[in-house]
């Protein structure tokens, strides 16, 4: 699937799991949809050229081809649906016992998102290194400024490296076997769908972002903060 279709199934995953997630109060809550949305666009570190390795510059192009070479290529290790999250779930883990690591791996999230979802903000920002190390660094400095030991990082990373894995599984290209493709490399496919189709753009992708909205604002908490400004707004209409 394309990025923004990944980030927008994350962001859905994310909204739709909030019942259950392990965050209290609204700013954490906000910060586990975005979180989610980010970090499925993360099994495509695996190849340079991807949003994810063009993200950051060197920051995060490096590390691409280290991950794509130890994982197997593109849409093997970093696509297994076992494996992938619990690797990159154990990363997330480490990272969320000291601030300035949970820092960024939350600013990383945070710049998936906004750069797989560029095309419905104004401006360019998001699109340079420059301007997104800002906003991303900036907006996680926010999230986290509610949540200084963000916990629950770990299991937002699961959650979104398994809507990825799933987005690949429908469509042509598929995904490996979990585990089994280490012995034999062999891929499975539930649909002969292919990525960047009208199909994928004109309704799925408008479907995810539907579900995310609808999650979100059914939430209490999502709602009490969302009630107000439209009740200001219908006052000045």
């Amino acid at each position: 699937m394309l990025g923004h279709s990944h980030a927008l199934s994350g962001l859905a995953a994310g909204a739709a799991t909030l019942p259950w997630a392990p965050v209290d109060g609204t700013v954490a809550q906000v910060a586990w949809v975005a979180a989610a949305g980010g970090f499925a666009m993360l099994p495509d570190l695996d190849h340079s050229g991807s949003t994810v390795s063009d993200m950051w510059g060197p920051l995060t192009d490096v590390p691409s081809g280290a991950i794509g070479r130890l994982s197997g290529g593109h849409r093997w290790g970093t696509h297994d649906a076992l494996l992938a999250p619990i690797a990159f779930g154990a990363v997330a883990l480490a990272a969320a016992n000291l601030y300035w690591s949970s820092l960024v791996v939350m600013a990383l999230a945070i710049g998936l998102a906004l750069r797989a979802l560029h095309f419905v903000i104004p401006g360019r920002a998001e699109n340079t290194v420059v301007g997104n190390l800002a906003l991303s660094f900036g907006g996680a400095w926010l999230l986290l400024a509610h949540s200084p030991q963000p916990t629950w990082l770990p299991w937002a990373v699961a959650l979104g490296v398994l809507t990825h894995v799933a987005g690949d599984l429908i469509t042509k290209q598929g995904v490996p076997l979990p585990v089994l493709w280490l012995l034999k490399r062999k891929r499975v496919a539930l649909t002969p769908m292919r990525t960047g189709t009208t199909l994928e753009k004109a309704v799925l992708a408008p479907a995810f972002l539907l579900v995310a909205v609808w999650f979100l604002y059914s939430n209490t908490a999502a709602r009490d903060v969302v009630d107000p400004y439209l009740q200001g707004l219908l006052s000045l209409g």
